[in-house]
């Protein structure tokens, strides 16, 4: 019995507690039904809410959001058929219609969605995507979603010029809104060029980080310039100098490289401040300059083509990346060349001499006229100083004139050379070009390519004859040669013309110099002493005073050498009363 008991009570026990175990459950569901049913009543139509896909057919799509019926959305609502399981945002349209349907619309959600998305992008300068569409005025159509379009200013477009912007209809991008009002209406800018110069200047970044010089980099070449091609690196570009396409001469960059074309080149300079990065084609082999001296030294005769000619010379290359410049200096040891083009062409062939060269500067200098003899080494024996020569003035310039002795090889006639008494102020005066004149060789320098010619040498100088006649203190004759405000020139013997400054002009203390100037004109014929020579600067000073001077102490000597002779005494008084006349003795009787 207390066994039954036992399990009678323990039956009873277990009854119990199922009882108790079903009505939690039971209050449980009861609660979380009303709670939701609570929550539904908190919804209001065109509430953003989420559902759970439950079922998709061929046109409809179900979304459980949680009340006793489902939601039906049109498949046409979406872009990408749903699995069962994904969790869809729609509106809220009804709670419950006459058929106690909930009604709700995915279409309302994206756009309310995409809205919120898009005013978060423009406040917060993030990217967008779209679907570039349609050509239209100014720019492109741009489908962002959700039926919103937006336009693209075709300048905005693109990191580069747009040059056929057809390319670019139907392309899936990225942008950045700039505006989504104007004037009180939906008015929505975007911008593609933008984001695009941001994902270059990243992948700019990166390349100068993850990039050391002698690296090998491809790129596709994008446009060309004078000095140059610019090669896309992914974006952004890199340099190919005209010099670094080959070690040999580069006259057109469209000859190494093509438009469009994808090459492999090297990096040779980085410079991420400035962001410039150059490029090489030639630094896949050897700079030929290191094996020079192996193959070329100073005096050699060696064969090169002309590459190009400038005013001052004409590059030569002696092989690819080995050329040098014959400077036109060095093109003839005679010819006096004006233009480089007058004895070169480009792609002749010539010899010439290696005059030097520099390695580190990657310099050869040549010439042309050392591989011929120079004629200049002989030209002291044809033209030794003192030959009289016969020859036609080429050319006058305002310091002489040169005369062509043969061709090539010029003498230079100073204007000091052509006469020794006259101050010749222009050679133009004395002689023309193409007068044929005697001269003689009065100097040569064959190291300067230098002779000096002369007219006056042909005669005596007449300065040296007059110095060893004419002393100072000597008396001389001659005739004004001119008359100036401070004196006049008188021209004596052998055409040399001295100074008489008009202080040495008056013969008597009485006159003044400024009457004693009036008194003479150009041709009159005058006494004078000399006051100063200097033969060796062609300079001369009379004076018709000191003349005067000289002319009573020669008298006074004489007279008095007369009177010692007679044996009577004399005196300078006496002397002047002689020369005074009648009218210095009242009486008339003269001096005893």
């Amino acid at each position: 019995m207390g066994q039954r008991e036992v399990v009678s009570d323990t039956n009873t026990m277990d009854e119990t507690e199922g009882v108790q175990t079903v009505n939690t459950a039971e209050n449980i569901q009861t609660q979380l039904q009303e709670e939701y049913l609570k929550s539904l009543e908190q919804l209001e139509e065109g509430q953003l809410i989420d559902g759970y896909v439950i079922q998709v057919t061929p046109d409809q799509v179900f979304v459980d959001v949680g009340y006793k019926s489902e939601g039906k959305i049109p498949l046409s609502e979406f872009t990408e058929i749903p699995k069962v399981g994904d969790i869809v945002s729609v509106i809220l349209v009804t709670k419950e219609n006459k058929y106690g349907e909930v009604i709700v619309s995915k279409q309302k959600a994206d756009v309310k969605l995409f809205w919120k998305d898009l005013r978060q992008a423009f406040q917060e300068h993030t990217v967008m995507e779209g679907t570039i569409e349609k050509l239209v005025k100014g720019g492109f159509d741009v489908n962002l979603g959700a039926g919103v379009h937006g336009f693209l200013p075709i300048s905005q477009s693109d990191a580069q010029k747009v040059d056929k912007p057809e390319k670019l209809l139907g392309m899936r991008a990225q942008f950045y809104v700039e505006r989504l009002y104007s004037e009180g209406k939906v008015n929505i800018v975007v911008n593609r060029r933008k984001r695009l110069e941001e994902a270059i200047e990243q992948k700019r970044a990166d390349f100068f980080i993850n990039t050391e010089i002698g690296a090998e980099v491809a790129g596709v070449v994008k446009s060309f310039t004078s000095f140059g091609a610019f090669v896309d690196l992914g974006g952004f570009d890199g340099l190919l100098h005209i010099n670094d396409m080959s070690w040999g001469h580069v006259t057109r960059p469209k000859d190494f490289v093509k438009k469009g074309q994808e090459i492999r080149l090297k990096v040779i300079k980085l410079d991420p401040q400035e962001k410039r990065i150059n490029l090489s084609l030639k630094h896949f082999s050897d700079d030929p300059w290191v094996h020079f001296e192996d193959k070329y030294h100073v005096n050699d005769i060696v064969k090169g083509t002309v590459t190009k000619l400038t005013e001052f010379g004409a590059f030569i290359e002696l092989e690819e990346g080995i050329e040098g410049l014959a400077h036109i200096s060095e093109f003839s040891w005679i010819k006096k060349i004006q233009k480089p083009s007058e004895v070169l062409a480009i792609g002749d062939e010539v010899e010439c001499m290696i005059l030097g060269y520099d390695l580190q500067a990657g310099r050869v200098s040549l010439g042309l006229k050392q591989v011929t003899a120079n004629p200049w080494s002989s030209v002291g024996d044809k033209y030794s100083v003192g030959t009289r020569l016969r020859r036609k003035v080429a050319k006058i310039t305002n310091a002489g004139a040169f005369i062509e002795l043969e061709e090539g090889i010029d003498g230079f006639l100073h204007g000091d050379d052509i006469s020794w008494t006259k101050k010749v102020k222009h050679p133009g005066s004395e002689i023309s070009v193409g007068q044929e004149i005697e001269v003689m060789v009065i100097g040569i320098d064959p190291d300067d390519h230098n002779i000096r010619l002369g007219i006056k040498q042909l005669t005596e100088d007449p300065w040296q004859s007059f110095a060893e006649t004419y002393k100072p203190g000597s008396p001389v004759e001659g005739e004004v040669a001119s008359i100036t405000d401070f004196g006049l020139f008188m021209r004596v013997p052998g055409g040399i013309e001295g100074l008489i400054h008009k202080s040495n002009l008056p013969e008597n203390r009485e006159e003044s110099p400024e009457d004693a100037l009036k008194r003479f004109h150009v041709g009159d014929k005058i006494k004078a002493v000399v006051l100063e020579l200097q033969s060796d600067k062609q300079k001369a000073a009379f004076s018709i005073r000191d003349y005067q001077k000289k002319v009573q102490r020669d008298e006074i000597s004489r007279y008095m050498a007369a009177e010692e002779s007679d044996g009577s005494t004399f005196t300078l008084g006496d002397f002047l009363k002689s020369k005074s006349g009648p009218e210095s003795d009242p009486e008339g009787e003269g001096t005893n």
